[in-house]
């Protein structure tokens, strides 16, 4: 039997989703407890890696257990008792046995939350407190050329890619103005640090450091790889779902 599970969860305290050999991750901890659960090990497969700190409400993940019949909501129940409370288990459903938690996604949601004020203790791990403001409306302008069909490879620190780093950005969404920015992201899928390259390149054309005509130039398939210094930090960041 192959279930597909919804997780959420802080990434504050975590290396990240994926397995490190050195450092603690959001998959280990959860494929510790269904292994104890289940008295077997069991591997999960998430619908996409999320870096250290980053944050999510719609992380997805399968897994295979050999049983005819399994009482999910009674899995549900027992896992969140045994997880952190950072780490929560959502919902849990029966999938064919060829579905894939990442290859049979058609899209995901990302949301990156930055705030301008200078301290905040509600926020200082959940958002990017910036320490001074930027133009918005040049900020809102420069993310839009961000928008459709392109190379990323110069927003991305993965060094080699079967599609030649080519992402589709169906959309990105600014809401705010003032004292806090909320954007969301949607795509085909992201490549390692490229919704954060993407924050950080806009800021700084938003800052004036560069003109944002050369976003262009950094998009064109032509261009040599030169990858930005221009990264966003990760606690701003959150997965908000994954699409199917």
């Amino acid at each position: 039997m192959r279930i597909l599970a919804l997780t959420k969860y802080k990434g504050t305290n975590y290396a990240g989703w994926q397995r490190q050999p050195n450092a603690l991750s959001i998959q280990q901890v959860i494929e510790e407890q269904l292994s104890k659960y289940f008295n077997r090990e069991i591997t999960i497969y998430g619908a996409g890696r999320t870096d250290a700190g980053v944050h999510a409400l719609g992380q997805r993940f399968h897994f295979d257990v050999d049983v005819d019949e399994l009482d999910l909501d009674r899995l549900i129940y027992s896992l969140n008792k045994m997880l952190p409370e950072d780490i929560s288990i959502e919902d849990m459903e029966e999938v064919e046995p060829d579905f894939h938690a990442r290859l049979s996604a058609k899209s995901k949601i990302y949301n990156y939350l930055i705030s301008f004020e200078s301290k905040s203790p509600f926020f200082y791990d959940t958002c990017y407190l910036c320490p001074k403001k930027f133009d918005v409306p040049t900020f809102k302008e420069a993310l839009q050329h961000f928008v459709g069909k392109h190379n990323f490879k110069n927003f991305t620190s993965k060094e080699e890619d079967k599609d030649n780093f080519v992402r589709e950005i169906y959309s990105i969404d600014v809401v705010g103005e003032e004292e806090f920015l909320s954007i969301t992201f949607r795509g085909t899928g992201f490549m390692r640090y490229m919704i954060r390259f993407i924050i950080g390149y806009a800021m700084d054309v938003a800052y004036g450091k560069y003109d944002i005509e050369s976003i262009d130039e950094l998009l064109s398939e032509d261009s040599e790889r030169h990858i930005t210094a221009s990264k966003a930090p990760s606690k701003g960041l959150l997965l908000v779902a994954v699409e199917y």
